[in-house]
């Protein structure tokens, strides 16, 4: 619980502790969220953060969660939560077009793994986000007729971050204090990032991708993005488990929320490359390093590592990504070439480059980025990096109609989320500044395979290090 001065967002808390009051029900606040979302689409510019969702569906949730209440049977902390997910997951009755014009002709039929919990949990589905199309770039930006351009709710004329960039759009401009993104290069991690909220990517498998389009089987994740890192807990311990549906997760060992509270951080070594730390924006650096400070002042120890071969690990990354994209979106590039954003197309084509050596290759540089990590785990607890160099870049006119391609920015966006999708292990973002212009910044902590537990207790803390939260200059007060 922190009860600060100022500005702070709604969280699982606030609404729950509504519910129980009385104060409002899960129906009245279904009805808050329904008018806010018809505000969204009529505003200037337009939020674009949900792209499809449906009065009834939501009203059906919510008064059902209502009932619960009153006869006090609630499923879990989410029953009454607003929720989204990713538009590339299959969520009933929606569309699951992937951020595209061409898929998803027919309403879907199933829910993937990660809906159908969230409904078992009694969470109102408010509908399905905005997405970079096919989940091929870093920005977020996608004109094409169905999704538009998400809008940073911080500062409207920036993007949000991709891919699941209507997915942290709508937690920070507080449409719902959760949300469900996928993570194959900083997915989840970017989005949340620039857009001043938290994000987990769980280790690989942890969290079941089924029901998702699997884009790229080897390098995704699927997390929450959530208004504070307590929130991501509680979504975490929810959906992280085995699903036999999906065969990545089978062996995983059980999630723990172990030592989250704990009073302080002592005993615990945060890891540091420095050189790799400091190769971001001046500004996101100073707010880093004293985010740091404050870890270190709660008893941990800032241990000084060396991430070896960093540059070939973003190299076989790009391949790993980009070749099981391109394996997988063969049929579409063939048929729908026309239909695609300039920029997918400039991605697929770049994909098509790539051969099977250099795909082998790059695993072979995955199993010595593992092996250097397990190394530096039995020495730290977690690393340390900027989550993204820079804050959230511009969207300038001609970006609305033909979208954006900028390769520099896409690969240095990516520059500190590759090693945990490569890899697999997890990473949570924690808002912990702004720029000058009033743009968050966040910083990433990473840790060793299926240890989300040590990332959630050095989040908490790192979350009291940030003096005051500005208010997005978009927001939706849900509760009020």
């Amino acid at each position: 619980d922190s009860s600060r001065n100022g500005f702070s967002f709604k969280g699982i808390k606030d609404y729950l502790e509504c519910y129980r009051s009385g104060k409002l029900t899960p129906s009245q606040v279904a009805k808050n969220i329904i008018a806010m979302l018809e505000d969204c689409d009529k505003s200037t510019p337009p939020l674009r953060a949900i792209v499809q969702w449906d009065q009834e569906q939501i009203m059906l949730m919510a008064e059902a969660s209502t009932a619960r209440y009153r006869n006090k049977c609630t499923l879990s902390y989410l029953d009454g939560i607003p929720v989204c997910l990713k538009e590339e997951f299959k969520v009933v009755p929606y569309h699951h077009r992937v951020g595209t014009v061409y898929l998803g002709t027919e309403p879907e039929t199933e829910d993937a793994t990660v809906a159908k919990k969230l409904r078992e949990a009694g969470a109102i589905i408010i509908g399905v986000s905005n997405m970079h199309e096919l989940g091929t770039g870093t920005t977020g930006c996608n004109p094409n007729k169905y999704h538009k351009i998400p809008r940073n709710p911080y500062k409207p004329n920036h993007f949000t971050g991709g891919s699941s960039s209507g997915s942290a759009a709508a937690v920070a401009a507080g449409l719902c204090p959760v949300a469900i993104g996928t993570d194959g290069g900083g997915s989840v991690r970017i989005p949340s990032s620039f857009c001043g909220v938290v994000g987990l990517k769980g280790t690989f498998g942890r969290i079941s991708c089924h029901g998702s389009l699997p884009l790229s089987y080897s390098t995704v994740s699927v997390g929450p993005i959530c208004t504070s890192v307590a929130d991501a807990a509680i979504v975490y311990s929810i959906l992280a488990e085995p699903d036999p549906l999906y065969p990545y997760g089978l062996k995983q060992p059980k999630a723990t929320l172990s030592d989250m509270c704990a009073p302080d951080l002592k005993g615990l070594k945060l890891g540091v490359d420095w050189t790799f730390f400091k190769a971001c924006d001046a500004e996101v650096l100073s707010v880093c390093e004293k985010a740091v400070k404050h870890l270190q002042s709660l008893g941990a120890s800032v241990v000084e590592i060396c991430l070896p071969e960093m540059e070939e690990a973003r190299v076989a990354h790009v391949i790993c990504i980009l070749s099981e994209m391109r394996d997988f979106l063969q049929p579409d590039f063939n048929k729908h070439f026309q239909e695609m954003n300039l920029d997918t197309r400039a991605n697929l084509a770049l994909a098509s480059q790539f051969t099977a050596l250099d795909y082998i290759t790059a695993n072979r540089q995955r199993t010595r980025s593992m092996g250097f990590l397990r190394e530096i785990f039995s020495t730290v607890n977690c690393i340390l990096t900027p989550a993204v160099p820079s804050t959230a870049p511009r969207i300038y006119e001609s970006d609305l109609s033909t979208g954006s391609s900028d390769m520099s920015f896409t690969v240095r966006s990516m520059r500190f989320m590759q090693l945990g999708n490569f890899t697999g292990i997890p990473g949570l973002v924690v808002p912990v500044g702004y720029s000058t212009a009033g743009l968050p910044i966040n910083l990433q902590v990473m840790a060793k395979w299926w240890d989300e537990a040590v990332l959630l207790r050095i989040g908490l803390k790192l979350e009291q290090f940030r003096s005051q939260t500005k208010k997005p200059s978009i927001y939706y007060d849900v509760l009020a």
